[in-house]
């Protein structure tokens, strides 16, 4: 084993964290990502900073929480002065390219106000989150009356099956992403009925492998020392699969659905808003989960062996050697738990993601196939990375904590007590259907080993789970007056939380210490009644100095 001289950033979409056989699920085996959890350190307690794709990802790119960047929600531009792991890892020496999907929004308004070009070098970097593009692959080629959602999303996918011979305006839809029945009727990925059906696509051409191999393409055309962000647009929907993994899973597999009729009908007002979505209500259906569920699972099967082919690939080209390799998700699925689908509430089965990470140097040894029950958050990432290219992390601007010390057997656990995840709804219809204003469709979360508390403006009262006698987060212990002290306990967390100075960005720790009393020799004095009452040094210049009266100069 050498230093880790590289990175190699894996980031699946949509993968819950209990959907691989590491992490106990009984009928999906990923014997390669368990491979890699063998060889690594497997984080039990690893949580995202936001529900939603675009900005959980902004905070593990900047190394902020949401209320720090300002990215809340999906296409909400991350502003151009924001600081992000491209940044940090280029200024140590360390390259920082994509392969895949980062779900960013340039703020084009604010480049345009300071001229940059985004064909500029600073341009591009800015309006691709500080990455620089080998391929970026936001995954959605969807279309509807009103145009593409993207119309640069898997733009040159599409292209890459147009060569292949896969005939179509939208081979993405109409093959990667579609079944086909007998009379040759695309069964669209988009309605979950078609879920059950194999995708019309040759596996080999399908988006995981295709991503795979760009991957592979990246790292064996680059020397480095480089991060490289793979970042697969699977198992996120649509949820469909080509044979052979179509066929793997049945509704025999699917995990009996958590949830309750009591949690239902007691349900929090936000939450309840949450589970009455038409989202909610499709996923609230057994059919739905049957044809859906196995599905997922073909994905995520499908995408532990593209991991094998990926690392026995490193094996042989040395990469394995002298490159870190991390492995997580952006966040998880509800599947009909807690009769939601999607993401967009602070169970486990969203905000705890899967987290494994393999270090080549000899300074992991210790740690090789262990677990850590640690707080840990995504935005550790970014100054892991850091830290791994020979940097400093600058702690008044990234606001997690390097995992090199628990990597390295040096400690168990992080400098944090709570961890915290936030949610802005303010622009869904579910703001709309409380009535509530924008300023108030904010949601956050604060966790510990035993309790999570969320806590939801606009007045009302926060919802309690308590994670050790009730793992699966079914009764909500907001309203109990025997719970008053926790709760007070796990707001006064969050209140510290939101009083951190986290838009000092541009004045280090060490530089505002040694700014204390450091202007006394630049002439500024300030309450000094006798000069002597100084140090002659400070006031050197204002001693034994002559003019002459102004008169002598206006009399003339």
């Amino acid at each position: 084993m050498s230093k880790a001289k590289n990175v190699l950033f894996i980031m699946f979409d949509q993968l819950r964290w209990d959907y691989l056989s590491c992490y106990g699920h009984p009928h999906l085996h990923t014997p390669n990502i368990d491979r890699l959890a063998s060889r690594g350190v497997r984080f039990t307690r690893a949580y995202i900073q936001s529900p939603i794709c675009g900005s959980s990802r902004m905070s593990t790119y900047t190394g902020r929480y949401v209320h720090s960047h300002g990215a809340s929600w999906n296409n909400i531009p991350l502003k151009v002065g924001e600081i992000t792991l491209g940044d940090h890892l280029r200024k140590a020496g360390m390259d920082c390219w994509l392969v895949g999907k980062t779900h960013m929004a340039a703020d084009a308004e604010g480049m345009a106000r300071l001229g940059l070009e985004p064909d500029s070098v600073i341009g591009a970097r800015v309006a691709e989150c500080g990455f620089d593009v080998f391929e970026r692959d936001d995954g959605l080629r969807a279309e509807g009356p009103d145009g593409f959602y993207d119309p640069d999303g898997a733009k040159k996918y599409n292209e890459y099956l147009k060569d292949k011979g896969y005939e179509s305006d939208n081979p993405w839809h109409d093959f990667a992403n579609s079944g086909l029945d007998a009379d040759g009727n695309v069964l669209s990925g988009w309605f979950l009925k078609n879920s059950s059906e194999a995708a019309n696509i040759a596996e080999e051409d399908s988006e995981t492998p295709y991503l795979t191999t760009r991957g592979m393409e990246f790292m064996g055309s680059h020397d480095g020392p480089w991060c490289c962000h793979l970042s697969y647009i699977k198992p996120h929907w649509p949820y469909i699969v080509p044979e052979p993994y179509a066929s793997m899973y049945g509704p025999e597999h699917v995990l009996p659905v958590v949830r309750s009729e009591s949690e239902r009908q007691n349900a929090h007002p936000v939450l309840k808003a949450f589970m009455d979505t038409k989202i909610g209500q499709t996923f609230s259906r057994q059919d739905v989960r049957e044809a859906v569920i196995p599905a997922y699972m073909g994905l995520i099967k499908q995408a532990d062996d593209q991991m094998g082919r990926l690392f026995d690939w490193m094996e042989k080209t040395g990469r394995m050697q002298d490159t870190m390799i991390v492995l997580t998700s952006d966040h998880g699925d509800f599947l009909g738990d807690h009769w939601m689908g999607e993401k967009t509430f602070f169970h486990d089965a969203s905000t705890k993601m899967p987290l494994i990470i393999y270090d080549p140097s000899f300074e992991a040894d210790s740690t090789r196939g262990t677990t850590c029950d640690a707080l840990v958050e995504s935005i550790d990432l970014a100054p892991t990375f850091l830290e791994i290219a020979g940097g400093e992390p600058a702690g008044h601007i990234l606001e997690g904590h390097s995992l090199l010390p628990i990597l390295h057997g040096q400690a168990d656990s992080t400098p944090r007590d709570v961890a915290i995840c936030e949610y802005d709804y303010s622009a869904s219809p579910i703001a709309q259907k409380l009535n509530v204003s924008v300023r108030d469709a904010v949601m956050f979360m604060v966790a510990n080993e035993k309790w999570k508390l969320i806590h939801c403006e606009g007045g009302y009262r926060p919802l309690l789970f308590d994670l050790e006698n009730d793992p699966n987060e079914l009764t909500d212990l907001g309203n109990s007056a025997e719970h008053a002290d926790i709760i007070a306990e796990l707001y006064d967390h969050l209140f510290a939380w939101t009083r951190r100075p986290s838009q000092r960005t541009t004045r280090s720790e060490e530089q505002l210490l040694n700014m204390r009393g450091s202007s006394g020799g630049t002439g500024i004095v300030i309450g000094i009644y006798d000069e002597n009452d100084m140090p002659l040094e400070l006031t050197v210049k204002y001693r034994n100095r002559k003019a002459r009266p102004f008169g002598d100069y206006t009399s003339d």
